[in-house]
């Protein structure tokens, strides 16, 4: 869009100075202080600064609009790699979490003689799911104060 605004911007002086041409060569006295200049053509000066303002102004923006789309690309590499990294600590959270569990069922199911778990391997049992819960828990809320913090 801002190379389509350029274009007409300098389409329009073009068609100007071909209009003007006269009137733009017209010849002027030029004061810069220091010194004096006759015959100048204070009007194409003028015409030809003008463009050159816009051509910095629409060079200024492109830079502008790349560092914006780097930091974009920064935060996102930055957010796929934490998310490969809670999905590793996740799996091998759920890989111990499986194996405990087959652990516990193995031993309950040769202990089939007794009539019921004793309560202090329920508790053992229950406190590592807290545990478990509570970690899991606990990143979340690292990883969502982390999300919030980048994205603003």
């Amino acid at each position: 869009m801002r190379t389509v605004v350029l274009i007409l911007i300098v389409v329009l002086a073009a068609i100007f100075a071909v209009l003007n041409r006269h009137a733009l060569m017209f010849g002027h006295t030029l004061n810069l202080g220091f010194v004096t200049y006759t015959g100048v053509p204070l009007g194409l000066i003028l015409l030809l600064s003008g463009l050159l303002l816009a051509g910095l102004f629409f060079l200024w923006a492109n830079v502008e609009r790349l560092r914006g789309q780097a930091d974009t690309a920064r935060l996102l590499r930055d957010m796929e790699a934490l998310r490969a990294n809670i999905d590793a600590q996740e799996g091998s959270r759920f890989a111990q979490l499986q194996a405990y569990i087959d652990e516990r069922f193995e031993a309950l199911g040769q202990s089939v003689s007794r009539p019921a778990l004793p309560s202090s391997d329920l508790a053992e049992v229950n406190a590592r799911l807290d545990a478990l819960q509570r970690d899991l828990n606990l990143q979340l809320a690292q990883m969502d104060d982390y999300l919030k913090r980048r994205l603003g």
